[in-house]
């Protein structure tokens, strides 16, 4: 039987992003800072993305989901959803309006940006699955599932 050429697929983090996530401030979203993936778990990298905002912004939940965790970690004040399909994200500095266990709707604030994460106010948005931290941009993007074909590779004579 012949085999198939090889075809790279292409995805985003959910088959349609649009439906369930949203951004989590009003417009405009300037990213200040883009994810970077860190190589290793305890590694070096950015776990999110620093979108640019006015301190004082509603901070509104990305998509459904419950509140897991609203209150301080060290010097900053965060609150972190578990969505379903076991995506977690995570919204610092941000003055909590929820409490843990609360059900949240997607572009329900859920608090207000605090100053502080960045030399102006922003907002670090995360997200993760398990221990993978993954780009939360993505949550938000417009990409379609694509495949692209690889070149096949020379046949000899």
């Amino acid at each position: 039987m012949p085999l198939l050429p090889t075809a790279l697929v292409l995805t985003t983090l959910l088959t349609s992003p649009q439906a369930r996530f949203t951004w989590p401030l009003p417009p405009p979203h300037p990213v200040v800072r883009a994810f970077e993936a860190p190589a290793t778990p305890f590694g070096p990298g950015h776990r999110g993305a620093d979108l640019s905002a006015p301190a004082g912004t509603d901070v509104l939940a990305a998509a459904d989901g419950v509140v897991v965790f609203a209150g301080p970690v060290a010097t900053r004040t965060l609150v972190s959803l578990q969505h379903r399909g076991g995506l977690r994200t995570t919204y610092e500095p941000v003055t909590p309006a929820v409490a843990a266990g609360s059900p949240v709707r997607r572009g329900q604030v859920i608090g207000h940006l605090q100053e502080g994460h960045c030399p102006t106010p922003c907002l670090h948005w995360g997200a993760r699955r398990g221990a993978e931290y993954l780009d939360p941009l993505r949550l938000v993007s417009s990409a379609r599932v694509r495949l692209l074909p690889l070149s096949a590779p020379a046949r000899s004579p």
